[in-house]
């Protein structure tokens, strides 16, 4: 004759419940921490983005409805983001930079740091793109806003001045007479683009790729 088992009584099947959800809370809480990526600070420093760095920076097409010169400075997209470090330019419009390919595609910088470190290694960042290509570099004048051709600019390096990235910087001036007063003011010192050099982006952003090469022309 079977032996009928009683169902389990109220009290018994709460106990089973609490049990089942209070191991349920805590297999998902141990499971939380491995599948939620890391997010890297939008404060970080140059110096602390790797080489192994992978940033999704679309470039801007040339649109002839602005009515300008398809190598003329343009407005930074609100959606731009920058190739070296992955900012958004335009949350910084006081310090953005631009490059303009041929072809007319654009990229934006947060700095003029970053525009330096990308002139430096172009396919490294935009893969596919030679610096031949590039027709023509802006800088953002750290007194006026206005563009300025970043051959023609003069910089000041080691100065108190931080960038976007919080990181030692290079601002941009349209003459030597500005760059030497904003020396004056905030220290460092003014160089012309041509004597931005391996070894003194190396000094801002000690990360710098061995096989970076500025090129100037």
């Amino acid at each position: 004759m079977p032996v009928l088992t009683p169902p389990p009584s109220p009290t018994t099947r709460r106990a089973v419940l609490a049990a089942l959800l209070l191991g349920s809370t805590g297999l998902v809480a141990w499971q939380w921490p491995q599948r939620t990526p890391r997010r890297p600070s939008g404060n970080a420093a140059l110096e602390g983005i790797g080489d192994d760095v992978c940033v999704v920076a679309p470039p801007t097409p040339y649109d002839p409805a602005l009515g300008q010169p398809l190598a003329a400075a343009r407005e930074v997209p609100a959606d731009a983001r920058c190739p070296v470090c992955g900012m958004y330019p335009a949350r910084a419009r006081a310090w953005a930079a631009q490059v303009i390919f041929a072809q007319g595609d654009a990229y934006f910088f947060d700095s003029p740091l970053s525009l330096m470190l990308y002139l430096g290694n172009v396919a490294h960042y935009t893969r596919g793109r030679t610096p031949d290509a590039i027709v023509a570099r802006y800088v953002t004048d750290t007194d006026t806003g206005a563009w300025l051709n970043a051959q023609e600019a003069v910089y000041v390096t080691g100065s108190s001045a931080m960038g976007p990235m919080r990181a030692g910087n290079l601002p941009a001036f349209a003459d030597a007479g500005a760059a030497q007063r904003f020396a004056q003011q905030r220290g460092g010192r003014a160089v012309l683009f041509g004597a931005i050099d391996a070894p003194l982006l190396r000094g801002l952003a000690p990360n710098l790729r061995a096989d970076h090469r500025l090129h100037t022309g």
